[in-house]
């Protein structure tokens, strides 16, 4: 490649699947932007992801390949494995080629690894973004040629090649949270009664508030609102569901406190009570702004925002996988700022044994806010760009 300094760099951001790879992508892509507007940034995915949908909306252009999983074991899936990989690495080429890329940055998923590899094959610098405690096996593959290598967590198993770099950027935020995390640090008192006029929630009462992602948690849902009645004895409450399981949880709530302190979320005419329920909020940086305790499952995005926020959590990872939502929330909790929980061991006890104590004790619940704040990197994404530019010059 030439080093083409004359001309504005052109930037290839792969990635893609889920939202924990999409979100940090957008937040580089629009850093990018702010950093340098000459700079031209465009994105590989696939069509069948998230990106499909939100890189657009973004106003960003997406040249699409199919994903090639590796193969995890010996079928009949190993034997087309090659012929596709070849196939996806040579659309690379060609789509690198015609965006005569400066630069490509990774952020994890399917669309990945064919990026990295052709890019490396090409001469062009390669720079990766890692979210999670335990890397995944595309970016893995890609630490092999890369010259710089932002991670959120230390020991993510991804070894710098010598000559690059690796260091702990963090997560880069989504605009309506590295907004947010600004906002507070100038007024949280005044960020915290808007949002609660937003959602019909009063500014004054401490809050917590519940959420299990978009599909919920069973554990999770079950054990909170069958101690409603101690819980609300403290603090209102804003339980976030999940979808299709809103019914339940209202029936357990009724039977723990009565069915008088349900309300909605923003709904000021659904009832008045405390406990305020929804399948999913779309808007849920104005809960951030309102919470004094999350109670939540551990994916990377989840916790690398809390702890931007500087808000105390109950971690309650999901106990699938190699449990690797354990290592998210192991850091931020030896660092004092949470709590964690094993999923079977969230049980409606737990909760009436550890949770009012801890909402009446504010001062703790304090410490817990400021060690998270600490913990917590809220430039990620302007860090992230500006490597990312270095790289392309």
């Amino acid at each position: 490649m030439s080093n083409h300094t004359s001309h504005a760099p052109h930037i290839v951001l792969a990635g893609g699947g889920t939202a924990g790879h999409v979100n940090p992508l957008l937040a580089v892509a629009g850093a990018i932007r702010s950093i340098e507007p000459q700079a031209q940034v465009t994105v590989i995915g696939t069509a069948v992801g998230l990106e499909k949908d939100l890189v657009p909306q973004a106003g960003l252009e997406l040249d699409t390949i199919e994903k090639v999983p590796f193969p995890r074991r010996p079928n009949l899936y190993m034997l087309k494995f090659p012929g596709k990989w070849k196939r996806e690495t040579a659309k690379v080429r060609a789509i690198l080629e015609a965006r005569q890329a400066d630069v490509v940055a990774g952020f994890g998923g399917y669309a990945s690894a064919p990026v990295y590899a052709t890019a490396h094959r090409m001469g062009i610098p390669i720079a990766i973004n890692e979210q999670n405690a335990r890397a995944g096996m595309a970016n893995k593959l890609g630490a092999r040629w890369a010259d710089y290598i932002g991670v959120v967590y230390e020991g993510s198993g991804l070894n710098a090649r010598k000559g690059a770099t690796l260091e702990r950027v963090g997560l880069p935020l989504r605009p309506a949270i590295a907004e947010l995390s600004r906002s507070i640090e100038s007024d949280r008192d005044g960020v915290r009664r808007k949002a609660a006029a937003e959602l019909g929630v009063d500014p004054n009462r401490p809050l917590v508030l519940v959420t299990g992602g978009s599909l919920g948690a069973q554990s999770l849902n079950r054990a909170i609102a069958a101690s409603a009645k101690e819980l609300l004895a403290h603090a209102q409450i804003i339980h976030l569901t999940g979808r299709g399981k809103i019914d339940e949880v209202r029936e357990l709530v009724s039977a723990s406190a009565g069915s008088d302190v349900l309300s909605g979320v923003g709904e000021q005419s659904a009832g008045q009570g405390d406990y305020h329920t929804a399948e999913y909020l779309e808007r849920i940086d104005l809960a951030f702004a309102c919470a004094d305790l999350v109670i939540c499952r551990a994916g990377a995005g989840s916790v690398s925002e809390l702890a931007a926020l500087g808000l105390p959590a109950i971690y309650v990872p999901l106990p699938i996988g190699n449990g690797e939502q354990r290592f998210n929330a192991e850091p931020v909790v030896n660092a004092g700022g949470g709590l964690m929980v094993a999923d079977r061991d969230l049980t409606p006890a737990w909760v009436r044994d550890h949770v009012p104590a801890l909402l009446a004790d504010r001062q703790r619940l304090a410490q817990l806010g400021r060690n998270a704040w600490g913990y917590g990197i809220r430039n990620a994404a302007e860090v992230m760009a500006k490597r990312i530019l270095e790289l392309a010059r």
